[in-house]
């Protein structure tokens, strides 16, 4: 089950019933009739603002709390018939972006109180396959897979990049900016950054408390059109959050201790900024111990109105600002004006924080656990990008060399078709190409349809990732199975590359830099065979054997291995598998397990 933290304001919408409008120290939050819905444990997002608050979890459903008025109402399951990736909340609109690359919306500005496909309304119908969704108080931005960004709604404040004299409201998707990687809004901002791929930084909208960052010159209220900042830190943005009358950048510079820094700017008056230096019109260092130890930076910010949360890589929940809901979670309503340590509840994921998340409303906040259930897929994608034991090499069409794994191709492509794949990777470019090797790992053809046509004959597009894993599980080649774990009894072998994939015991362990070149190491676990073995299976294929019989001592067993190993904990998770198969081997007993 996900841990989920939440504290403030419990009214727009009241999602704990019983407890007070303000909850001002974190407390635990339940779903009603949790055991009814096995896979809405497994939280993938949190996205909230002013009258709503949406749960997306993993297996791509969703629940929505609505604010009517001040009673307590119980969630709604969103209806959308694709499978949900990502959800969007602003202050009176929601958007929702599916697997298939579509988004719909609904609310007050959209016009509609159920949700309509709004992707399908942009004009260029190359450009209607999203890959991101980012919500701003009145508007939404779309960035497509051609890396184009779309808006939506609202342009009153010049949002969307336009004169709202010209342009008010986009009743359908504007083209705003070309080439960009990131969209950078808030449920609560009525401006907008963009980040093209050459880290240039791009913003417009409402600025009248400066909260663009332009420079003392750049005060004015509203900014129509898309215009550089250049008064940024040096370093890579790795996060911007936006807020009604600021903004909170994220910066990462190696060569800096530490190696990750925080940046305000805009209005002061409600304490955003995290400091007492009063408005500021560009970026300035947020300065606190709390987070300028090298060795526990910040991994994640979050924003509300005007509260934000810190999460830093050893666990530390640090916060600063407006607290009239207590949303901060110190246990009183002080604003804050300096970063502060929240105290937590003891949180069952302690030792791995970075399966948790932070998401601040309007004036609530959550911190809750988002275990490593990826898919088999996005494992292989993972693998891909770290480039670990990457053993064959493939060139572009500008002389740029991408690498890549030959277990992998030889299990994903037909026979003999490597080299038909070099033609096809010579004339793209390094993102084509690699959007190709990432089709080619996960099996997804939505990433880029157009280049998957190309490829779809040379690779086993019918197969499912479980049933490649499993040949390569099957096959007894000794060359390609090059390590052995040795227990009691029995010698296990598997290949490298499958180990450090789902395991991050092994993963350390062969990636680490040591004299022993051997490639075998002794299991100490105190596992039986055949627990070992259910995990040996589960790790190529996320199954469980049809003919396995599950014990309460094997799942006591399995329970410890999972730790032990530090298993990648992939959807379906072994732990949920294993009960749901103890319960129908056993469904006709009184005593059957519930979870």
């Amino acid at each position: 089950m996900n841990e989920i933290i939440f504290f403030g304001d419990n009214q727009k919408p009241k999602i704990i019933k019983n407890r007070q409008e303000g909850l001002t120290k974190p407390i635990q939050f339940k779903f009603e009739n949790e055991n009814e819905n096995e896979n809405e444990k497994q939280i993938k997002q949190i996205s909230t603002s002013d009258f709503s608050t949406i749960f997306l979890f993993k297996n791509g459903k969703a629940i929505e709390y609505l604010s009517e008025n001040d009673s307590y109402q119980k969630p709604e399951k969103i209806q959308i018939e694709e499978n949900i990736q990502k959800v969007s909340v602003g202050k009176q609109n929601e958007a929702i972006l599916t697997i298939e690359g579509n988004v719909f919306a609904k609310g007050r500005y959209i016009n509609s109180k159920r949700f309509i496909n709004i992707s399908s309304l942009i004009k260029n119908k190359k450009d209607r396959i999203i890959e991101d969704i980012v919500s701003g108080s009145d508007s939404i931005y779309l960035l497509t897979s051609n890396q184009n960004v779309y808006g939506i709604v609202s342009n009153e404040y010049g949002e969307l990049g336009f004169d709202s004299q010209t342009l008010f409201k986009a009743e359908k998707p504007v083209l705003m900016m070309k080439n960009v990687s990131k969209i950078f809004s808030g449920n609560n901002s009525r401006h907008v950054f963009l980040l093209n791929s050459n880290q240039e930084l791009f913003g417009c909208g409402y600025n009248e408390q400066g909260q663009l960052g332009l420079g003392e010159s750049r005060k004015e209220e509203k900014i129509y059109k898309l215009t550089q900042i250049q008064s940024i830190p040096n370093g890579k943005i790795i996060d911007i959050k936006c807020a009604l009358y600021h903004s909170i950048m994220l910066i990462e510079n190696e060569n800096e201790n530490p190696k990750r820094k925080l940046y305000s700017c805009g209005y002061s008056q409600f304490n955003g900024l995290g400091k007492n230096d009063g408005d500021t019109y560009k970026f300035t260092e947020i300065k606190s111990s709390l987070f300028e130890n090298d060795d526990d930076d910040i991994l994640e910010i979050s924003v509300g109105f005007s509260h934000t949360l810190i999460l830093t890589r050893k666990g530390k929940l640090i916060g600063f600002g407006y607290n009239e809901y207590g949303q901060l979670g110190t246990g009183d309503m002080k604003i804050q004006s300096i970063p502060i340590q929240i105290e937590l509840p003891k949180l069952r994921f302690n030792e791995n924080i970075s399966n948790y998340n932070i998401y601040c409303g309007s004036f609530k906040s959550f911190l809750y656990s988002s275990p490593s259930f990826s898919n088999l897929e996005e494992d292989l994608i993972k693998l891909f990008e770290r480039k670990e034991f990457c053993d064959i090499s493939f060139k572009t069409e500008n002389g740029e060399i991408i690498e890549a794994h030959k277990l992998i191709l030889k299990y994903r492509l037909n026979q003999n078709q490597i080299e038909k794949l070099q033609e096809i990777i010579s004339n793209k470019s390094i993102k084509e190409s690699n959007q190709i090797f990432e089709m080619i790992y996960s099996n997804n053809s939505k990433i880029n349809p157009i280049l998957y046509s190309e490829i779809k004959e040379i690779i086993n597009s019918n197969e499912k990732i479980e049933e490649t894993m499993k040949r390569i599980y099957l096959n007894e080649n000794e060359n390609e199975k090059d390590f052995i774990i040795e227990r009691k009894e029995k010698q296990y072998k598997f290949p490298k590359l499958i180990l450090i994939m789902r395991s991050e015991l092994y993963r350390r362990m062969l990636l680490s830099v040591t004299n022993d070149k051997s490639n075998k190491v002794t299991d100490y676990s105190e596992l039986s065979n055949k627990s070992f073995q259910i995990i040996e299976y589960w790790i190529y294929s996320n199954q469980i054997k049809e003919e396995i019989k599950i014990t309460q001592g094997i799942i006591n067993e399995i329970e410890k291995g999972i730790d032990y190993f530090q298993l990648n904990q992939t959807n379906p998770n072994l732990f949920d598998l294993l009960i749901n198969k103890f319960n129908n081997q056993n469904q006709k007993k009184e005593n059957c397990l519930i979870f």
